[in-house]
């Protein structure tokens, strides 16, 4: 039986829903791989899949960020991902790297996270990578807490979308990024859609030097294509975030 016979026997044998959708098909050349998303339109923006995550896929399976390899040491990368959503980007670093993912979306949102994270077991078991999901809702400081900071590199893809969460998402940034030992990069592709997304930008760069280190030429329609950026905290961040 084949990686993709497997993945879609596991897909099916996860199902819980009645009439599911039909599941979106990635392959991961890199590994021989395909990864199958359940997505949810019905039920929000959260459980569909956008243009941003499959460009870091893209990546992930090209290994084209030096950022995303595994680290020298032997132990896995150890990743945490914000706004997972239907958790693709995800379970593609799990499966491609070997990584230890953290996944992390609302509470509402985690129960067809976890379904995606199970009905792939099969592709993230060679290369020995796996996906923890749990809750986080930015700003929250009881659950970026739990979660905890420990990651080499933190992944989000479309996260910045709704206004009133750009505070938030940058207060999590700030706990993830600012005061750790060691330097831990923010890793996040974007497709620009307004101009009012300009003021999330201004304001994270008086903590973090954001640099554009991937862009996607325009696809379907759309004026510009989706950029990767680099967050890095800047030296005099900690004290300016007091």
């Amino acid at each position: 039986m084949t990686k993709a016979a497997v993945n879609h026997h596991q897909y099916h044998a996860a199902e819980t829903e009645q009439d599911p959708p039909p599941p979106q098909i990635h392959h991961l050349h890199s590994i021989n791989s395909t990864i199958l998303i359940r997505q949810l339109p019905s039920q929000g923006l959260s459980f569909q899949l956008w243009p941003a995550a499959a460009t870091l896929v893209s990546l992930l399976d090209r290994q084209a960020l030096p950022l995303l390899l595994p680290p020298s040491s032997n132990r896995p990368l150890r990743l945490l991902e914000l706004g997972s959503g239907t958790g693709l980007v995800g379970i593609a670093a799990a499966a491609v790297l070997g990584a230890a993912v953290t996944a992390t979306d609302l509470p509402h949102v985690l129960p067809n996270l976890q379904f995606n994270v199970d009905a792939n077991a099969g592709a993230l078991a060679p290369c020995g990578g796996h996906v923890r999901v749990a809750a986080l809702s930015w700003g929250d400081e009881a659950q970026m807490e739990e979660v905890g900071a420990e990651f080499d590199v933190v992944l989000g893809s479309d996260v910045v979308y709704h206004d009133h969460l750009y505070e938030p998402l940058l207060q999590t940034l700030r706990f993830l990024l600012l005061g750790r030992e060691r330097e831990v990069v923010f890793v996040m592709a974007h497709l620009k859609r307004w101009k009012k997304e300009s003021a999330f930008f201004k304001k994270a760069n008086k903590f973090f030097h954001v640099e554009i280190v991937h862009r996607d030429s325009p696809t379907n329609g759309d004026r510009v294509g989706v950029n990767v950026y680099t967050f890095v905290r800047r030296t005099d961040a900690v004290k300016s975030s007091k």
